[in-house]
């Protein structure tokens, strides 16, 4: 919905419980916005009430404390309400979440919210508050999450944060705080998501206490005047995977207990005084993407394996004495150490030896190599492995779907379910497909799906944007691809509205479905011939085939079919065992009947896809009974009655080629050739024998034809 104007009394609703307006254009930031909430007051049973992005503008009246005592959610953020926070809103004892993010709320946190118990969320972040942040915070002792980043707070760190025993993500960036970093917020066990302290102005050292924090997965105090040595004990901190100290006063060396971090991912240390080498051991963190030591005063030879083996993945400049590295990062030659004259005759012997065994172990090496992959060249293909896909954290993907709320959940398959979300890294909406790793062979149909996805790139194909392979807060394992967002859901909610509850803005005419038959075809065309190695789909149907912005189709979940590729003139399919043979009514009868999954297979599904959108019916519609299909269903009207079966939705409309005698509805001779061919191929890519169906290259030429046709016939007629 895209609701407009001012909000109503609703005083009279007395048993609403749940009142959800958000992301709206309610509102027109005047200071009659919030009128309405006075009478909410009646409202003695509402426990969750929402007008977070809208454009409310105005101040919060004083009777929002007279809301009900069974308030336990309010949503405020992103709008335009101004002023101070009522102090009665402390009075709202019920509240257990309260989010005032993004407004331009002023002055200081009222004193009352000390008595809000059981506030378990607490965003008052992008605002312009000020003042000191209350001790009174750490009275909140049921906090998991806290952010007061983005405002004008001054003064310290209050040290009775510490008694937020429950508190998961802490953050007070950007602000105007000072002095040190208290022990007791890094004390807090609890904090697993996000400790942020940044662009503030805090001083003194790390304190070494950060080693307390082994549960944390991001830690960043950049942009601040800290001081010192960077603690060893950082070390300790083994669920780290994103760490920034850069833009601080940090001297000595960079602490070899670095390289203690498995996890890491992300490393900035860049715009400091460190000094001395990098230490070696960095280069065997297997999962750094990103290294920064930048404009320091490091020196030494910088390593070449890991992450160093990568020059778009490392930042190393104004660092005046590093030398050697890999050339792409035009380092100097490090200087060879100076040798006495008496022992030169010795190395010279020793390296003609080493030398000689070296070539001999090299060669020998070689042809090891070489006779195992030629006899095991077929096993190679059995173990896919995922290569430079660009990863996501946990973290952004849990923040950025709401901690996977049924709200933002779009669909749901055997393999896992699909939510929307909003990535910083991606700065878009995405849909995000978690994968149910409880379901056999999960695992490795990711690996499969990463890398028949890594470097496919088609205009009717969903766009894989990037990966997650991580582990979750429970510390189980977690796999996610994050995909392009189309806004217009799938081709199912757009052929049976009625029965999926959704309500598309008009249905699809002829025009429309040919285009997304045409779409289709093409990204089967993609995937059959035109890729490196041959993609099945092998669960082609209407929900996966998705419409962006323009209605042009996109085909998804293409990348959990077979890979098959061809090794010496002989198909290996590299499957993983997943046993993915379709969906009821539009898997063909060979698979259920144990047939290997092949190109035919596909051209059924998009057969029996093609009858659908003509009819309007599914395949397992309960009139198809006693051994009826669809397409025998379609060949009893099959080319002389094909009005008797066409969806309902295609006959009235004039656009698409229809037009009325007496009481019927009669098709123009150039549409009815067109549904006849249409019809025609449906029928023939749907057909028992496997070898019978048309094959992809055939019907993308006549779909061509049939659209000239189509639409030469339209400009003749109208």
């Amino acid at each position: 919905m895209n609701l407009v104007g001012q909000v109503p009394s609703l005083g009279n609703l007395q048993d609403l419980s749940i009142l959800n307006l958000e992301e709206n254009n309610l509102g027109d930031n005047s200071t009659m916005d919030l009128e309405f909430l006075k009478y909410l007051t009646n409202c003695s049973k509402l426990h969750k009430f929402s007008i977070s992005y809208n454009n409310f503008g105005g101040h919060l009246p004083n009777s929002i404390g007279n809301l009900s005592t069974e308030l336990k959610q309010l949503y405020m953020g992103g709008n335009q309400i101004s002023g101070k926070i009522p102090a009665e809103l402390g009075s709202v004892v019920g509240l257990i979440l309260l989010t005032m993010e993004s407004n331009c709320f002023e002055g200081t946190i009222p004193t009352t919210f000390g008595k809000l118990k059981n506030m378990q969320r607490l965003h008052l972040e992008e605002n312009k508050l000020s003042g000191d942040i209350p001790p009174f915070i750490g009275n909140l002792s049921q906090l998991y999450d806290l952010e007061l980043d983005h405002n004008m707070f001054q003064g310290i760190i209050p040290p009775s944060l510490g008694n937020c025993q429950n508190l998961q993500y802490l953050d007070l960036s950007h602000n105007k705080l000072r002095g040190t970093i208290p022990v007791e917020v890094l004390n807090l066990f609890s904090l697993s998501i996000l400790l942020n302290l940044s662009h503030n102005s805090l001083s003194g050292t790390l304190p070494r206490e950060v080693s307390m924090l082994k549960n944390i997965e991001e830690l960043d105090v950049s942009e601040n005047h800290l001081s010192g040595d960077i603690p060893r004990e950082i070390g300790e901190c083994i669920s780290l995977e994103y760490i920034h100290l850069q833009r601080n006063s940090f001297n000595g060396t960079i602490p070899s207990s670095l390289a203690s971090l498995k996890g890491l991912r992300y490393l900035d240390l860049s715009r400091n005084q460190l000094s001395g080498s990098i230490p070696d051991g960095m280069q065997n963190i297997s999962f750094l993407e990103y290294l920064n030591v930048s404009f320091n005063m490091l020196e030494g030879e910088v390593p070449t394996n890991g992450v160093f083996g990568n020059a778009t993945q490392i930042e190393v400049i104004g660092n005046k004495k590093l030398c050697g590295g890999i050339s792409h990062l035009h380092l100097p030659p490090c200087p060879i150490k100076g040798r006495k004259h008496a022992k030169q005759h010795k190395f010279r012997l020793i390296a003609v030896i080493v030398s000689v065994v070296s070539f001999i172990l090299i060669l020998s090496f070689i042809i090891t190599i070489y006779m195992m992959r030629k006899r095991n060249q077929k096993r190679s293909f059995d173990s896919p492995t995922i290569d430079q896909l660009a990863k996501v954290s946990y973290q952004e993907l849990h923040v950025g779907t709401d901690g996977f709320s049924d709200r933002n959940m779009i669909g749901s398959g055997s393999f896992g379910s699909v939510y929307r979300g909003n990535i910083v890294s991606e700065d878009n909406v995405v849909a995000v497909k978690v994968l149910n790793l409880h379901k056999k062979g999960a695992h490795k149909s990711f690996v499969v799906e990463c890398n028949a996805l890594k470097n496919i790139r088609h205009r009717n194909l969903v766009r894989v944007l990037t990966c997650c392979s991580s582990t979750n807060y429970k510390g189980q394992e977690f796999k996610a691809l994050v995909f392009e967002y189309m806004k217009n859901g799938s081709l199912e909610q757009w052929l049976h509205p009625e029965t999926l509850n959704a309500n598309p803005p008009t249905t699809l005419n002829l025009g429309h479905r040919l285009n997304i038959i045409i779409d289709v075809a093409s990204a089967l065309h993609y995937l059959h011939r035109e890729c490196e190695q041959l993609i099945l789909h092998c669960d082609l149907k209407p929900s996966n085939v998705l419409l962006d912005d323009d209605m042009v189709a996109h085909v998804s979940d293409f990348g959990i079919a077979r890979l098959v590729s061809t090794i010496s003139g002989t198909s290996n399919k590299n499957t993983s065992t997943i046993g993915i043979k379709g969906t009821v009514g539009y898997a063909p009868s060979e698979y259920g009947m144990g047939s290997e999954v092949s190109t035919y297979g596909d051209m059924y599904s998009f057969g029996i896809l093609m009858l659908e959108m003509l009819t309007g019916r599914r395949p397992t519609d309960e009139l198809f009974k006693d051994g009826q299909n669809l397409h025998n269903f379609v060949t009893i009207s099959f080319p002389c009655n094909l009005i008797k079966i066409l969806d309902p939705h295609l006959l009235p409309r004039a656009e698409d080629g229809a037009r009325e005698d007496g009481n019927h509805e009669i098709l123009l001779p150039t549409v009815e050739e067109c549904l006849v061919s249409l019809f025609r191929i449906g029928l023939f890519c749907s057909l028992e024998s496997p070898k019978e169906r048309m094959n992809i290259v055939d019907v993308t030429r006549e779909l061509t034809t049939i659209q000239k046709v189509f639409l030469d016939g339209l400009e003749q007629n109208f």
